[in-house]
């Protein structure tokens, strides 16, 4: 057993879009990411997803509506629920998710990590 400290582990690394798992809780992973630009519309259908605004901002839009997150913020996107992360800025984003979930969901294109790293 060790602390983490979050802000250490981001600056491990600089790419966007690319979650690294810090750690693991009860089949959850806790993964670190930093979001630029657009992502892809996905959803999960088995899995609902945890978002917790570490720094700056980002907007997630969805069919019907559109919620935008600042520091501090958390958003949970149920299973099922089509989504897409926009970031005007980098932001620093903390995720919790089941062991094994795509970042992409139910898509699969040149954003998909199938291999996840741990830092």
């Amino acid at each position: 057993m060790e602390k983490i400290n979050l802000l250490q582990k981001f600056d491990l690394f600089k790419e966007h879009w690319s979650p690294k798992i810090i750690g693991e809780l009860n089949g959850q992973h806790i993964k670190l990411s930093k979001f630029a630009g657009e992502f892809v519309w996905h959803k999960h259908d088995e899995e609902d997803e945890a978002f917790f605004v570490m720094k700056g901002s980002f907007s997630m839009e969805m069919r019907d509506k559109t919620i935008e997150l600042n520091e501090g913020d958390m958003l949970i996107v149920p299973r099922g629920v089509e989504h897409k992360p926009v970031a005007a800025n980098e932001v620093w984003v903390m995720l919790f998710e089941p062991a094994g979930t795509l970042n992409t969901g139910d898509v699969v294109d040149e954003k998909t990590i199938s291999e996840l790293g741990w830092i």
